[in-house]
């Protein structure tokens, strides 16, 4: 009974996110009829789950806030169809001038994706740029994290010169698997975005693995390492 008492919360709070967009932990609390901390419990457990994130306010005064919304895994949770109605839509298009085309289409979209985010990249530091890659994805929904490379044995982590970055989670798995042709897109789109680096995929979702993984090197520490 506990459990699915909890259960109802969580979905209660995933609902409440979904039609309002962002809320507090207070603004759930009143809503729900519970207490703050018992709130923050739900909200803890939902963000280990990656199905919602925060962001932080500063507040006049005392401590920042944190203002909550949805990942799209969270509202992956409701029932919809656009995955579908996406992958459908492209076949279509394939049956109407044919899948070389429309890899070529997906392939100028990811292009001027990479356009996009080079611009807002900027052109800090690549552990700046790299941070704030991962900030653009998880926006986007793929749960993205990074991590410099831990070599022991020699000074590249102290430059900053080798990252790994990760995505837990992928945001047009329904069309990577239909057409896997974007994920070359998205490798190829990331070496675009940091052009001083190259970009390997370690990991690999469609290959039955739980996450994509891609090792980030700048260009002359991988002419080093060869």
């Amino acid at each position: 009974m506990m459990q699915t008492q909890q259960t109802s919360t969580k979905q209660d709070i995933l609902q409440y996110l979904l039609k309002g967009g962002q809320g507090t932990a207070l603004e759930l609390a009143e809503s729900l009829e519970m207490s703050p901390q018992a709130i923050r419990r739900h909200l803890k457990d939902l963000e280990a789950e990656g199905l919602i994130q925060y962001r932080s306010v500063q507040a006049r005064m005392g401590r920042p806030q944190h203002i909550y919304e949805l990942t799209s895994l969270g509202r992956d949770r409701f029932p919809n169809r656009y995955g579908d109605f996406a992958v459908s839509f492209l076949d279509t298009l394939a049956e109407t001038v044919g899948r070389e085309q429309v890899i070529s289409i997906l392939q100028k979209q990811w292009e001027r994706k990479a356009m996009e985010y080079r611009r807002l990249v900027g052109a800090g530091s690549l552990q700046e740029r790299v941070a704030k890659l991962m900030e653009l994805r998880k926006a986007e929904g793929y749960m993205a994290e990074w991590y410099p490379v831990d070599d022991r044995d020699s000074d590249f982590n102290a430059k900053g010169d080798r990252f790994v970055f990760m995505e837990h989670n992928c945001a047009i798995s329904n069309v990577a698997e239909t057409f896997p042709s974007v994920c070359g897109n998205e490798l190829e789109m990331f070496a675009a975005v940091l052009p001083d680096c190259t970009v390997e995929r370690t990991h690999w979702i469609i290959d039955g693995e739980h996450r994509c993984g891609y090792l980030i090197a700048r260009k002359e520490v991988r002419q080093r390492i060869l």
